[in-house]
């Protein structure tokens, strides 16, 4: 699929290997610190309590770092584009490959759609007067023409940086995510030298059920340490290493929501934050008793949002590349860009809908949250089940990164991720503590329900190998063959038919 080939005289375009170790280690940070630390802190604080809130997000921190596990190795034995797509399709075959690849595109695409929504938002607080021309409302969400376009903007800018090749991308994702790590150090301080430790009583709030309502948004926000195998292909690194910083980028993100949570905390208590929109920059405010520091976190939220928006474009078209080049979806998303080497379809498309995302308006921000968590977490089950097969069948499959060494470790780390990934996805559910809304069930159904005309194109019967896709494009091609070949009915003879297919063969 990535694999350069002659074209006439001219080598056709690849991805470019040119993402270093700080490019690589800032993309999947950055996937994961987006915008939901600013708007949503003060809703988990107030559902369990800052303690409960913080328990809730090291626990899921856990959780992810042993799914990270499972995909540092897996990354490390196969860094190709498209990440799931590979280890599904070695372990598990063709249709399983392309539920797994389906259901993390579908929560690449919320997130993104989120982002091109909080954008906009964010700019409102700092511009009130903002919301002119009104269009419609949806959900009690007024939506003003002058207020989408400010996403409409933002989509059109990073669609294009990420247009221009992944280095450009890269290097524009490293400088935000440290302006962002510096908005975080000055929270921090604010919080030492301004907070105060009575502001965060009650420490848990609602018990188990407070502690669950935080747990059903982990994926949500820790989606984006797998933007990093998506991208291996162009990582100039050594596999290994890619393995690791998966593992890292997930660690470095546990820290930073468990500081936002207290710092948050004892700026303002639960009460205020029940009354706010941006908790986390109203906190900063109150902890140094300046609106210029509540604007300046506003800036830091600003660069969560691009950062994670920036990271998850990357993966969401890096998937879709790679689903087209194994035939699972049009060859439309596999063409690259002459120049840059990017997969410009894949980027477009994608850009497309965030374009589209703000005119639904911020209503859309809890359905979005919501929607795209259920398929996340079947993605990382999925991927843990690969990574059990793999040791089991193929135990002398190089691997660079060999997590729980030579022993059967390994295989236990594989088994508890799926129990937990299952165990996630078990919280969603009707009648559960965090049973998510009808109409978060109704974006997940309608993503599935349009994932199915694709599954139903994948031949059936795909033998998991290494061997896998080129099987599946081998069976594709044959299958196009026999629907544009002449067909004849009984009574024509072999003479005729002979005719025929020499005519062909000329035309």
């Amino acid at each position: 699929m990535t694999s350069s080939h002659m074209q006439g005289s001219t080598a056709a375009p690849r991805l470019k290997k040119v993402l270093g170790r700080w490019d690589t280690l800032a993309i999947g940070v950055g996937a994961m610190i987006g915008f939901g630390w600013v708007v949503l802190t003060g809703d988990w604080i107030t559902t369990a309590g800052p303690f409960g809130a913080a328990l809730a997000m090291v626990v899921g921190g856990g959780i992810m770092a042993v799914v990270g596990l499972t995909y540092a190795e897996l990354v490390a034995a196969m860094p190709r584009a498209g990440g799931e797509h590979n280890y599904l399709l070695r372990a598990m075959g063709a249709r399983w490959s392309f539920a797994g690849s389906w259901a993390i595109v579908g929560g690449y695409i919320t997130i993104i759609a989120f982002e091109a929504v909080a954008l906009p938002k964010t700019a409102l607080y700092l511009f009130p007067d903002l919301n002119r021309v009104h269009l419609w409302d949806i959900a009690g969400s007024e939506i003003h023409l002058t207020w989408a376009l400010v996403g409409v903007l933002g989509a059109v800018v990073i669609t294009a940086i990420n247009i221009r090749g992944i280095k450009t991308a890269g290097v524009v994702q490293t400088f935000v995510v440290l302006f962002l790590f510096a908005i975080g150090a000055v929270l921090l301080f604010g919080s030492f030298s301004g907070g105060s430790a009575e502001t965060m009583e009650p420490f848990f709030s609602n018990g188990v059920a407070g502690f669950f309502g935080v747990m059903i948004v982990v994926p949500f926000m820790f989606v984006g340490f797998d933007v990093i195998p998506q991208s291996a292909e162009e990582c100039d690194i050594e596999p290994r290493r890619i393995g690791k910083y998966v593992v890292i980028a997930v660690l470095i993100a546990t820290a930073w929501y468990v500081m936002v949570i207290l710092a948050t905390s004892s700026g303002m208590g639960a009460a205020a934050l029940a009354g706010s929109e941006l908790a986390t920059a109203d906190a900063m405010g109150a902890l140094f008793g300046s609106d210029l520091m509540t604007k300046v976190l506003i800036a830091g939220g600003i660069a969560g949002i691009l950062t994670s928006w920036n990271s998850l474009l990357m993966g969401a078209s890096r998937l879709l590349y790679a689903m087209a080049g194994s035939g699972m979806l049009p060859g439309w998303f596999a063409k690259l860009h002459p120049k840059y080497g990017t997969p410009v379809n894949a980027l477009l498309f994608i850009g497309g809908l965030s374009v589209l995302a703000p005119f639904f308006g911020s209503a859309m921000l809890g359905w979005l949250v919501d929607s795209g968590s259920p398929s996340i977490v079947i993605a990382y089950l999925l991927v843990g089940v690969a990574f059990v097969i793999l040791r089991r069948r193929e135990p002398m499959m190089e691997r660079p990164l060999r997590i729980g060494g030579q022993g059967n470790f390994g295989q236990v780390i594989g088994i508890t991720s799926v129990v937990f990934c299952a165990a996630l996805i078990s919280l969603y559910l009707p009648g559960m503590p965090a049973a998510i809304g009808i109409q978060p069930w109704m974006l997940f159904a309608a993503w599935w329900v349009l994932g199915i005309v694709f599954l139903l194109r994948v031949p059936r019967g795909i033998e998991p190998g290494i061997h896998a896709e080129e099987e599946l494009l081998t069976r594709l091609a044959m299958r196009k063959s026999a629907r544009v070949a002449p067909r004849y009915d009984s009574g024509t003879d072999a003479a005729s038919a002979n005719e025929h297919e020499k005519e062909s063969e000329r035309a």
